[in-house]
C-alpha cells in the first residue's frame, strides 16, 4: 500500500523544519505551520500571513502568524526526490525569512528566493 502523497509531503515539511538551526528555529514557535494541496487559484509553494517579529507585539485580537506550504504547485515542478526536498527547504525558509522581517531582495541574497 502507497503512503497518502500528502502525508508524505508533510513528511518532508517536518524534516526541513527539523533541520533549521537555530536561533530561526526558535523564530517558528509562535508561527502556525499547515500544509494545504494548493492554494485556490494561485500557484504558490508557500504564504506568510501574519506580522513579523521585527513589528513587536501583535496586535491585541489577530491571528496568530501563519506559514502555508503548498504541496501541489513543488510536487508537479520538482519530480526528482531531492530537488523536491531542496525546495521545501527553501520554501519554508523563504517563509519564516519573512516572518523574521526580510524582504525579497534580502531573502533572494540569502539564495531563499
Amino acid at each position: 500500500m502507497h503512503a497518502d502523497p500528502l502525508d508524505r509531503f508533510e513528511e518532508i515539511v517536518a524534516e526541513a523544519v527539523a533541520g533549521i538551526p537555530e536561533p530561526f528555529a526558535s523564530a517558528l514557535d509562535d508561527v502556525v505551520l499547515v500544509v494545504e494541496e494548493h492554494a485556490r487559484g494561485r500557484s504558490l509553494y508557500g504564504l506568510y500571513e501574519g506580522h513579523p517579529i521585527t513589528t513587536g507585539t501583535v496586535p491585541s485580537g489577530a491571528m496568530p502568524p501563519r506559514i502555508t506550504i503548498y504541496m501541489r504547485p513543488m510536487a508537479d515542478h520538482f519530480r526528482d526526490p531531492g530537488q523536491l526536498r531542496h525546495q521545501v527547504r527553501v520554501t519554508v525558509l523563504h517563509e519564516l525569512g519573512h516572518h523574521m522581517g526580510l524582504d525579497e531582495d534580502r531573502l533572494d541574497e540569502l539564495g531563499y528566493a
